[in-house]
Formats: C-alpha cells, sequence, structure tokens
C-alpha cells in the first residue's frame, strides 16, 4: 500500500481495535460499554456504502467486522473463543447478534440489505444463525478504495471510455442532450425510463451513450444480449450483481442487441424480462421488438450523418489542403454512408499506405503525389464490406462494356444508369435536389429477359465502370415463412448496403416482388406488407438496387411504376451470338480455324454459349490441342442434354 492509501483507511484500522476490545468483553462475559456509533470507524467509503443501500449502524458493523477477518488474522483465534468451538474460526450471524451493540433480529430477513445486495455470503447448506458469515470481495474492494468488478459481470461486460460530446457531429449531439434532459429531469419516483436507441451503427449507439455518461459523470458498461443467460435463476442473480454495481460505482448499463441477438422465444423474453425488471439506468441498442414492457420506454432514433456532416469530418481528419486538390469530397460523402468511427478508420488507413509509398517519414500532406481519390474511394468500398458480406454474396466485377453484347438501346440506357450513378453528388447536393426532397433518391432498375441473356454480366459492367461492389441476394435466405422475419432481413441488407451504396442485384426476383395479391387470409396479408415495406426500402435506397426477371408480366405494376428505369435483354439474334462468341475466349486461350458465324447458328444465349467454350477449352486442354470447332461441337451436345435438346440439321449446317 501506498502511503496515501494507508493514511484513507487508517480509520478503518483503528476500528478494528475497538472491535477486539468489544469482542474480548464478550468472551469474559462483560458487557460492551460502547455504541455501534462509537465502534464505527469515519471512513468516507463505509458511510457511502450505507447510505447507497440503507445500512443500519448494526449491519455496518457486520461489514467492518467481516473487514477484520480479512485482513487481521488474529480476530480469527477471537471468533474461535467468542463461540467457544476451534472449529468456527469464522464470523456468524448469531455471533453478532450476541456480540455486537444495536443487534437487530432484522438482519436475519432475506430482504435485509447485506443479504439482498450480497454484501455478505453465507452457507445455505447451515442454519442462518451457525453460518459462516464472509464479505463479499467487491464490497471488500470498495471499502479499500480499490477499483474491482464482480467475475460474473467482468467475464460478460465491457467498459467503455467517455466520449467528448464535442467530437461528436451536431445529429448525434442533439441526441446525446435529449438524453441528458431525459435524465437530468428524471424524479425520484420509480425507475427512470427504458431508453431505446435505434440506428443502423452500434459503435454509433455506444459514443453517443458514452458521450451522455461523460456529462453525467456516469460509468458506462455495455452487455451483449448473447451473454444474457436464459435460465431465469441465473438471469435473476446477474441483474442483482448488476444493481448493485450500478449503486456503488454510478454505473450505466447498455444492452447491445445490435449482434449476438438469437429469435429464440426463451432468449426474447430473457431480454424483456431483464429490460422490465432492471432498476437501474439501462439502454438498450438494438431494433428488436420485444412487446410491450412493464416499464417506461422511450425510443430515440439516431439519424444518419447529413451530407455536411460527412464532407466536414473529412476535412477534418485529412486536411483542405492543395495536396488534397484531386479529392473529390462531394463525390465520398454522397457515395458512402460512413459512420465517424468507418470515416476515422479510413483516413487512418490512407494516411498509413500515404507513408509507405512516399517511403520517408514526412506528413501524408507532404506527401502529394499518394493522395488520390480513387484510393480513398477503394478503401470505403473496403470499409463497407464486413457488414454486407455476411448477408449477400460478393461478385468480383470483372466484364466491362466491350464484353456486353445488347442492342444500342438496351446499351444507352445501362450507360445512363451508370451517369445518374456517377453524378449524383452534383445533381442531389450541389444542384439542391436532396434537399429538396429526399425520396425517391435510389437508383432502381429491372433488367428482365430470358435465362442467360445477360442480365447479370451487365450489373457486373455497370458496378466495374462505376467502381462499386456488386452483391447478388439470395432469395432464399431472405423470405420467410415466420410473420416479420422477411422484413427483418431486408431491413439488415439495404441497411448494411447504405454504408457502401454498393450495387444490390435481386437475382430472379420474381418470387420476392412478386404481385401483390387480393387480401384473403393472413398469408396474403403477410405478403403484401413485405412488398410494401420493400418499395418503402428501395424508394429510400441511396444506391442502385438491379431487380432481374425472367418474365416482367410477374411483377406487379404498381412496384414497377417506383422503377426508374426498365431493361429489356432481348434473345440474341445470330449476329450477336456471332459477337458473343468472337468475346467469349480469353486472348490466352489458343484456338484453330473457328467460324464465328457458323457459331452464331447455335439458338442459345449467351450464358449458354459462355459453358459450351469452357467445356471446350477443357476438352482442348485435355487433347493438348488448341480450341476448334470440332471441341465446341462436342460441349454444344453436351450443353444440349442438360437442356433436353437436340443440336437441329439447321444450327450444324456447314460445320462439316
Amino acid at each position: 500500500m501506498t502511503h496515501a492509501k494507508v493514511a484513507d483507511i487508517a480509520p478503518l484500522f483503528q476500528s478494528f481495535e475497538r472491535l477486539k476490545l468489544c469482542l474480548e468483553a464478550f468472551i469474559e462475559g462483560k458487557s460492551v460499554t460502547a455504541t455501534a456509533t462509537e465502534l464505527l470507524p469515519e471512513l468516507t467509503t463505509l458511510l457511502q456504502l450505507g447510505e447507497q443501500f440503507q445500512l443500519s449502524e448494526f449491519e455496518q458493523l457486520i461489514i467492518v467486522l467481516g473487514t477484520a477477518l480479512e485482513l487481521e488474522p488474529n480476530f480469527r483465534g477471537l471468533c474461535e473463543q467468542a463461540q467457544g468451538d476451534r472449529q468456527k474460526p469464522y464470523l456468524t450471524l448469531g455471533l453478532v447478534l450476541a456480540a455486537l451493540p444495536g443487534a437487530h433480529w432484522s438482519v436475519l430477513s432475506p430482504q435485509s440489505p447485506l443479504h439482498y445486495w450480497q454484501l455478505i455470503r453465507t452457507d445455505s447448506q447451515c442454519s442462518l444463525t451457525d453460518s459462516p458469515i464472509g464479505l463479499d470481495p467487491r464490497i471488500l474492494c470498495y471499502l479499500l478504495g480499490q477499483p474491482a468488478l464482480d467475475t460474473q459481470l467482468s467475464d460478460r461486460m465491457l467498459p467503455l471510455a467517455a466520449a467528448e460530446t464535442d467530437n461528436l457531429p451536431s445529429s448525434y449531439q442533439q441526441i446525446t442532450q435529449q438524453l441528458v434532459d431525459l435524465w437530468g429531469n428524471a424524479t425520484a419516483k420509480g425507475p427512470l425510463p427504458l431508453v431505446k436507441v435505434l440506428g443502423t451503427d452500434g459503435n454509433v449507439n455506444s459514443e453517443i451513450v458514452a458521450s451522455v455518461c461523460e456529462q453525467l459523470g456516469l460509468q458506462l458498461m455495455a452487455l451483449p444480449v448473447a451473454a444474457l443467460p436464459t435460465d431465469i435463476n441465473e438471469l435473476k442473480q446477474l441483474q442483482r450483481c448488476w444493481e448493485r454495481e450500478a449503486i456503488l460505482s454510478g454505473s450505466v448499463l447498455l444492452l447491445d442487441g445490435e449482434l449476438g441477438i438469437k429469435d429464440a422465444p426463451h432468449q426474447q423474453a430473457a431480454i424483456a424480462h431483464f429490460l422490465e425488471t432492471l432498476s437501474t439506468p439501462v439502454i438498450y441498442s438494438g431494433r428488436n421488438s420485444f412487446g410491450p414492457l412493464r416499464r417506461p420506454m422511450v425510443t430515440l432514433e439516431v439519424p444518419s450523418l447529413t451530407h455536411a456532416e460527412q464532407t466536414d469530418l473529412w476535412h477534418t481528419h485529412l486536411g483542405v489542403t492543395g495536396a488534397h486538390e484531386e479529392i473529390n469530397w462531394n463525390a465520398l460523402a454522397a457515395q458512402f454512408k460512413l459512420t465517424p468511427t468507418g470515416i476515422r478508420s479510413v483516413c487512418q488507413q490512407y494516411q498509413t499506405d500515404a507513408l509507405k509509398s512516399s517511403g520517408t517519414d514526412k506528413s501524408p500532406v507532404e506527401t502529394s503525389q499518394f493522395h488520390s481519390h480513387h484510393r480513398l474511394w477503394t478503401l470505403c468500398r473496403q470499409q463497407a464490406r464486413p457488414q454486407l458480406d455476411d448477408l449477400a454474396q460478393r461478385i468480383e466485377a470483372t466484364a466491362t462494356w466491350e464484353d456486353l453484347v445488347l442492342p444500342d438501346r438496351q446499351r444507352q440506357v445501362l450507360n445512363d444508369i451508370a451517369t445518374h450513378l456517377n453524378y449524383r453528388a452534383r445533381v442531389y447536393q450541389d444542384w439542391g435536389f436532396a434537399q429538396k426532397s429526399d425520396r425517391g433518391l435510389g437508383i432502381s432498375a429491372l433488367f428482365y429477359g430470358e435465362s442467360g441473356t445477360g442480365k447479370t454480366m451487365a450489373a457486373e459492367v455497370l458496378a466495374q465502370a462505376c467502381r462499386l461492389d456488386l452483391y447478388r441476394i439470395d432469395l432464399s435466405t431472405v423470405v420467410s415463412k415466420y410473420i416479420g422475419e422477411t422484413e427483418k432481413n431486408l431491413r439488415r441488407i439495404f441497411d448494411a448496403a447504405e454504408t457502401g451504396g454498393v450495387i444490390l442485384l435481386f437475382d430472379e426476383a420474381d418470387a420476392l416482388f412478386g404481385k401483390r395479391t387480393e387480401v384473403k387470409d393472413s398469408h396474403d396479408r403477410h405478403a403484401n406488407i413485405e412488398v410494401s415495406y420493400l418499395l418503402q426500402r428501395m424508394e429510400a435506397y441511396q444506391g442502385l438496387a438491379i431487380l432481374t426477371s425472367n418474365l416482367k408480366d410477374s411483377l406487379d405494376k404498381a412496384f414497377l411504376r417506383r422503377l426508374r428505369f426498365m431493361v429489356p435483354f432481348p434473345f440474341p439474334d445470330a449476329e450477336a451470338r456471332a459477337q458473343i462468341w468472337q468475346r467469349i475466349f480469353p486472348a490466352q486461350t489458343p484456338t484453330q480455324n473457328l467460324d464465328y458465324t457458323r457459331l452464331g447458328q447455335l439458338k442459345i444465349a449467351g450464358g449458354n454459349i459462355r459453358n459450351i467454350a469452357l467445356n471446350a477449352a477443357f476438352l482442348a486442354a485435355q487433347a493438348d490441342h488448341p480450341v476448334t470447332m470440332g471441341h465446341i461441337r462436342q460441349a454444344a451436345q453436351r450443353d444440349y442434354l442438360k437442356l433436353e435438346k437436340l443440336l437441329t440439321t439447321e444450327e450444324l449446317k456447314g460445320w462439316e
């Protein structure tokens, strides 16, 4: 111990001497003349403990005597003598009731503060008066002024550092002030209202709550919902332990429901019970609903950063200098909806890369040759990927405009889509369309046509041309028979996609985006709710959502009216098929005497052409020979078998 700490607890050791005299008098059968007040030390932590848990002087004496047994070994011998039993070198309630002044039988009640708040530990296998009493380690540390956390909590919870409000964007500061006002104006009657913070990013929610705690002088601990026990007795034990800690340390609990939440009813019931019965301040971060709770609840929605706030954050972390002239701040802010943490991470990585590129110890500002809008754009894409990679399939877009064989009309519409993507910042922000209305800013397109006609390739071309990530949505993982689950899955996808403004490809979307039905039963109503929710998210989505369908007529007309672009993909004619054949083989592939006009006679779509070309290449590789018309014919015959078709004489005309 340092001298400062010894001085702090000196009154505690002085009280040990008085308690020793008290026990010795009891052993000798003498009456104790000292009162409880005279025996208690003038110890700040003990006074605080008494006030916080409403302890009587007698109960405080038990705490002090329990501390003495932990710190002064000779007290164990006194306990043996006082109880006339060498097998009892410990404190019991029977002993303190007999030996200490101010004793009261209420200390035996399970509802007494000592038992209820688990300030002392007893043995449930013994009678109450004969049970050994042990001071809880957390209480001992508190009395000695030592930081500690019960292992029940430390195994599950994580302390969060304080956050400065001034460092938060203004829209977040408004949420922070609302919460400060809410708790600052709360009355002492009943528990504080449960606060539910809704936001698309758990880190942002944590920063906001941490800022509130900083202003109010409170500590903050985070508990993932996955760490909550589902057994009711374990849950109650954890709850009691946390409430005690919240009182001791002035802490707020952030129950983090962003990750790890299960859909099992018992898990939902555990969370609901924990939230509605906890008597200390708690904030729930997440979008899950638990039905009506028997506790007041206030919901605060965390908005996305405004365009101006994002731009300011970029400037704050990178600065506005001549070295950054080539960076299009507006385009970054318009395309990527990163959180403050995300922007900070991108900037740190960018500056690290800049120093590595320069090969010097100069600051990034001095290495202007590295400063590149292209590099920042790439880092933003990478920052946005982790959330969506778990929800959808990322497609590495390699196809280019040269690979795409389509009529001029369709190519022009695709070029228009690319233009809308590339000039969003100028039109929406610089020219004020976003300020006039935030509805309908999403770019949506329907690609329809037979399978294999180039719909997915066209999406790849757009992603590659606009330098955006492309994600294919697996509808089997989205549509659910359980009410509300499909909307939840769609919300997760769209929320994650907003971060990177990615291109969403809902492949074979007929099942999900089909015609809304006349409501005849609950299933029809459920299906219509799903479609309505999807329409709302499509309209608000800030990126490009592409739907592919084999049959346009199967889609709801009301939905089609919401789409900005519709692109038909016709079955390729002979000339188009010949062009596809000319482009299908990579430059490195050896070919020999291929007649593209005759290959164009095969009445198949581009997707089948690719399959046949690939299989022909394997046949040629096996024969250690360039790809020939013969290899393609063999591959075509096998592909036609899969299609349950036969090569016709017309298709093979002139091949021999």
